[in-house]
């Protein structure tokens, strides 16, 4: 009798348990039938690959990332940076501006891990030969000095438009590259460190204190820096937006 009594008792707690464990089993389960992930949808492409002066073809993203892309990732939690859309303007077709090259690097791990793809910034140099046939063909000398800030007589100068502007807004280059000339600077993956010589002769990019940024001129842009008024020099106006375009090595 005492020994029924306890079951008794104690049915409660072993239906308890045995539901959790089921419920442990179907979660696993389902899992296993759903498989891994699902992939993240890559960017657009441009129609046709940039091909570099040694013959060697660049794939790049026809847009910038957009507000609604940036976004995507914030909401994964892998973008620390949530933005706004500015009033009257589309996520999905509006520039992600306001962007740092810390804030870039974030969203690069995410996207190459989550569409299975390595995209990655352009150098200094392929932004340039991506940008060639709709830029002046004499760009501003480059003047860089990261630790100064803009000078105000500068701010209303220069070719490139200021006013943030949805995609498609600027040309189009040959290979079908959009908005190069557009008011969105965009950082590239060569390190300013001080030094004479080309960008793309830098030091280690994990102790870079400053990047180089591609749009009317290049033009250098401390790591940190998501407002290009307050940091970054260069001769000619400042780079009135900082974002972000990938590129690869390979189709996706």
């Amino acid at each position: 009798m005492i020994a029924a009594a306890s079951i008794q008792r104690e049915r409660p707690h072993l239906m308890a348990g045995l539901a959790i464990a089921l419920a442990v089993a179907l979660i696993g389960a389902t899992s296993v039938l759903r498989g891994p992930d699902p992939v993240l949808p890559a960017p657009m492409a441009a129609e046709r690959p940039v091909v570099m002066p040694d013959g060697r073809e660049l794939y790049v993203q026809k847009y910038e990332v957009t507000i609604g892309e940036w976004n995507a990732c914030h909401d994964a939690g892998a973008c620390l940076l949530a933005l706004r859309t500015p009033r009257g303007m589309d996520a999905a077709t509006t520039p992600a501006t306001g962007l740092s090259y810390a804030d870039v690097a974030e969203y690069l791990a995410w996207i190459g891990s989550g569409a299975r793809h390595p995209f990655r910034l352009p150098t200094a140099r392929e932004w340039a030969v991506m940008a060639s046939d709709v830029l002046p063909e004499d760009p501003d000398p480059i003047f860089t000095d990261p630790a100064l800030s803009w000078a105000s007589a500068y701010l209303t100068e220069g070719l490139s438009p200021r006013r943030l502007m949805p995609q498609g807004s600027f040309s189009t280059s040959a290979e079908g590259v959009a908005d190069l000339d557009g008011s969105v600077w965009e950082w590239t993956q060569d390190c300013h460190d001080g030094a004479d010589g080309d960008p793309g002769a830098r030091s280690d990019p994990s102790r870079c204190p400053a990047f180089y940024v591609g749009g009317e001129h290049l033009a250098a842009m401390s790591y940190l820096v998501r407002d290009p008024a307050r940091g970054g020099c260069a001769v000619g106006s400042p780079p009135a937006h900082l974002g972000v375009r990938l590129v690869s090595d390979r189709p996706w």
